[in-house]
């Protein structure tokens, strides 16, 4: 499957930057996701990929063909690029039954009638809709139309699979099931798969990288996982988990002692050499705020979520308030007095610049 890069990509609308200067490497069979608030530039992206959008500068190339150049004016159409689209729309013909919404392309592109129909029934095998090939959209669930739509894209066999936001239109339920269908997807298929999403929780369960962008410039790419524990800077700090990275201001010295809060701490960097004396804000994933009557600092409970599995519980700590998860099903009284202290990594982040300084284990003294 294709290596897709992408050079000093840019794209404007009159003064307004799109995507500004973008330079991406999306390896071969990768699920990357490309994520952001709305107008951060990343369905524009993947529309220039695609080839539905033409960028203003840059060079794209799918395995090692160049696809687009603007100093070259090489521009390819989409059906030139060997790429497959699913849309947030779901957009099947409602006059076509299920079998021949997903023939239809296959149709067009001459595939005689059986080679067509061998392909139709190994992807309603694959996709679990074959008792379904009769029925028309109007006639199933939305999982099912989706099922059908990845189905009519993956039928031609393309490199690449584009995907723009696809499970916005489904309940809640129903998303944790696809997400777990695409995850599966894409490893039977061996495809490479582009997807465009501003759900963060979608981002981390399905990518093997995620690109974060906010305002069309690239913030961090990296795996999920090392962008949720090390991220870039305070922006995809704040954008990746729910719920959200404590934030609290405080001041760091070059021996590693921080305050904040009210509160004073060691702070064990894994980069010592990179600690200096500065104005900081340290982050603090909530999970990793423990509530234990050995904790070194006490706090007041100003009110719980429980879930069940977890529960959330604001805390107020010397006039902050911090967010921590308890997980089990317990539930603390409305200004309870507990103790806290912290487990696992913190991360300071410069307060001028936003960009992450250090990470490291923070002990309350």
């Amino acid at each position: 499957m294709p290596e897709i890069i992408l050079k000093n990509v840019a794209k404007r609308f009159g003064k307004f930057v799109a995507v500004d200067n973008l330079n991406l490497n999306i390896p071969s069979n990768s699920f990357i996701t490309l994520l952001g608030p709305s107008g951060c530039g990343k369905t524009t992206t993947l529309r220039m990929i695609a080839g539905l959008e033409t960028p203003t500068e840059g060079s794209i190339s799918i395995d090692g063909k160049v696809v687009f150049d603007a100093d070259k004016g090489i521009n390819l159409p989409p059906n030139k690029r060997d790429v497959g689209f699913l849309f947030q729309n779901y957009a099947l013909w409602p006059h076509m039954t299920v079998y021949q919404n997903i023939a239809f392309g296959l149709e067009n592109l001459k595939w005689d009638k059986k080679r067509i129909q061998e392909r139709v029934k190994e992807l309603l095998e694959m996709l679990r809709i074959g008792q379904f090939e009769k029925r028309y959209p109007s006639e199933l669930s939305g999982g099912q139309q989706q099922r059908v739509a990845i189905a009519r894209t993956l039928a031609p066999g393309p490199k690449v699979l584009f995907m723009d936001e696809p499970l916005s239109n489904l309940d809640a339920k129903l998303r944790m099931e696809m997400r777990t269908e695409l995850k599966r997807l894409h490893r039977d298929t061996d495809s490479t798969f582009v997807y465009v999403t501003h759900d963060q929780l979608e981002a981390m369960t399905l990518s093997t990288k995620v690109c974060i962008m906010e305002t069309g410039i690239l913030q961090q790419y990296a795996p999920p996982l090392e962008m949720y524990n090390n991220p870039a800077n305070l922006f995809v700090a704040d954008f990746m988990g729910n719920p959200t990275m404590n934030f609290i201001d405080g001041h760091l010295s070059a021996d590693g002692t921080v305050s904040f809060g009210g509160m004073k701490a060691r702070f064990e960097a894994q980069d010592p050499g990179a600690l200096r004396d500065q104005d900081v804000v340290v982050g603090i994933r909530p999970e990793y705020i423990h509530i234990d009557e050995d904790g070194a600092v006490e706090a007041t409970v100003y009110s719980t979520l429980p879930s069940g599995m977890e529960t959330t519980v604001k805390l107020d700590v010397n006039g902050a308030s911090l967010t921590a998860v308890v997980f089990g099903d317990v539930d603390y009284p409305v200004d309870a007095k507990v103790k806290i202290g912290f487990h696992k990594a913190a991360v300071i982040f410069d307060k001028k610049d936003g960009k992450n300084i250090a990470r490291g284990k923070l002990t309350l003294v």
